[in-house]
């Protein structure tokens, strides 16, 4: 038997585990990662609606609001900010989605039961398979992409509602169907998607090209820290505190910066330093393939892909500029 099709039959017992650990448990706790992207708001929604579906009582958190700019989506009402409104009890049944690890989950984590059984659904290749039950699919291109087979694998038969939480991460986390991870599959399902009549041009609209005005003035302050290294083949943009409050700009305005240095011509690995909380400084790593940013971002505490990724650095912000250039410099050496 070869290499792939032992990946396919693995991947057939953790969606038939998956399965059973939802249908043999009720009352759950559906939680994603800190600072929410598209993949993160879409599997929240899609599990809720898996949920739904099967007639099981669940809470839907995250620390912190969801984007806004995905209030579109079915579930997006329903689903508590921790730092607003944390319910009052512990859960003993949590699924976490698109976490790639434990602690992507911050504080939610306090309304975890003692006994606590975990689902974790994830495509992160840095996933360090925490949980008690796990359906991770490295290849994957979003983590919705898993719970759309998922759903399959559980007889249910998706609707429109369904179908823009699938559509929605699979267009964020592809890049608008530009990355590498946009295989024949990916773009099978979200075909699949147009036909339960997504809206897939009104969606790309909304969620890849419009900008606040904030967003756009926080651009143009963030581009004045346009930097490069190593003969150009690393770049780096700076956000500090006072940058977000001179442009009133939130976190969600911060979507997408990281790719202006990454696209100048030329440029291996692209970073955005921006300063989260004094002293707590949050890097996003994206790379053109030459340099695997996942292994660098692991080494400082974060994960991701081979092409995007993350971490947080504790130290001012010259500090974590000057040590992520280093260590993105060794690799570029």
């Amino acid at each position: 038997m070869n290499i792939g099709m032992n990946h396919a039959t693995e991947y057939c017992q953790q969606l038939a585990a998956a399965a059973a650990f939802i249908e043999q448990h009720d009352d759950f706790l559906v939680v994603s990662h800190i600072q929410p992207d598209g993949d993160a708001a879409s599997s929240t929604y899609a599990t809720g609606w898996i949920l739904s579906q099967l007639g099981k009582s669940f809470t839907m958190i995250n620390e912190g609001a969801m984007p806004s700019k995905f209030s579109y989506l079915a579930g997006s009402k329903h689903t508590f900010d921790y730092s607003e409104q944390a319910p009052n009890r512990l859960y003993q049944t949590i699924i976490s989605v698109d976490c790639a690890d434990f602690s992507r989950m911050g504080r939610i984590s306090t309304l975890f039961d003692e006994q606590v059984n975990l689902l974790n659904i994830d495509h992160h290749p840095t996933n360090d398979q925490f949980g008690s039950c796990h359906l991770i699919k490295h290849d994957a291109a979003a983590t919705v992409q898993i719970l759309y087979d998922l759903a399959l694998h559980m007889k249910l038969q998706p609707d429109i509602s369904f179908g823009e939480c699938i559509y929605t991460g699979l267009l964020t986390d592809t890049g608008g169907f530009r990355y590498s991870n946009t295989s024949s599959e990916v773009m099978k399902i979200g075909a699949s998607m147009l036909e339960l009549g997504v809206k897939g041009a009104e969606i790309a609209e909304l969620v890849l090209e419009r900008m606040t005005y904030a967003q756009i003035v926080l651009l143009q302050k963030a581009l004045s820290t346009l930097s490069f290294g190593y003969d150009r083949k690393l770049a780096w943009l700076a956000v500090s505190l006072a940058d977000l409050e001179l442009t009133g700009a939130s976190s969600d305005d911060l979507d997408g910066l990281v790719n202006y240095p990454r696209n100048v011509e030329g440029v291996e690995v692209g970073m955005l330093i921006k300063e989260k909380a004094p002293g707590v400084i949050k890097v996003s790593l994206r790379s053109s393939g030459l340099v695997d940013v996942a292994a660098v971002a692991q080494s400082l505490g974060g994960g991701g892909h081979v092409r995007a990724s993350g971490c947080t650095i504790h130290g001012t912000l010259d500090e974590a500029i000057a040590r992520m250039v280093e260590e993105v410099g060794d690799k570029l050496k």
